[in-house]
């Protein structure tokens, strides 16, 4: 898939999530990087919540809001490797992860973090 592809097909997608899910959001990005995990190289991120927090949260700063962002170059990688990659079934489940990192976020939970970060405590054990 294209780089013009993917951004069309995660604008529709998106398009198709209620507005009330999206509330306080302030954009979808869509980018053509590859994104490796900081902490794990090999790993990719498909995408990432940015939720720069409150003024007196770890320094946050009022006004740059809550953003999602798709990373076309680590779907890409991954589709490289896997003939059979389901690029928008991936997009929508990514979409749908970030999402759920910010609905989580506006009530204060952190549920969906603590579920990644046990998945890269077994990921990490499995090396």
């Amino acid at each position: 898939m294209t780089y013009e592809a993917f951004v069309e097909t995660a604008e529709r997608l998106w398009d198709e999530i209620p507005a009330e899910y999206k509330r306080g959001l302030h954009g979808l990005h869509v980018l053509e990087q590859l994104k490796p995990d900081p902490d794990e190289p090999e790993l990719l991120r498909l995408g990432e919540y940015y939720d720069p927090g409150y003024p007196s949260v770890l320094g946050g700063f009022e006004g740059i809001g809550r953003h999602i962002a798709l990373f076309y170059g680590s779907f890409a990688a991954l589709a490289a490797e896997d003939p059979s990659f389901d690029w928008e079934g991936e997009i929508w489940e990514t979409l749908l992860h970030e999402l759920r990192h910010h609905l989580e976020s506006l009530a204060w939970r952190d549920d969906l973090v603590q579920e990644d970060m046990e998945n890269l405590r077994r990921y990490r054990e499995g090396r």
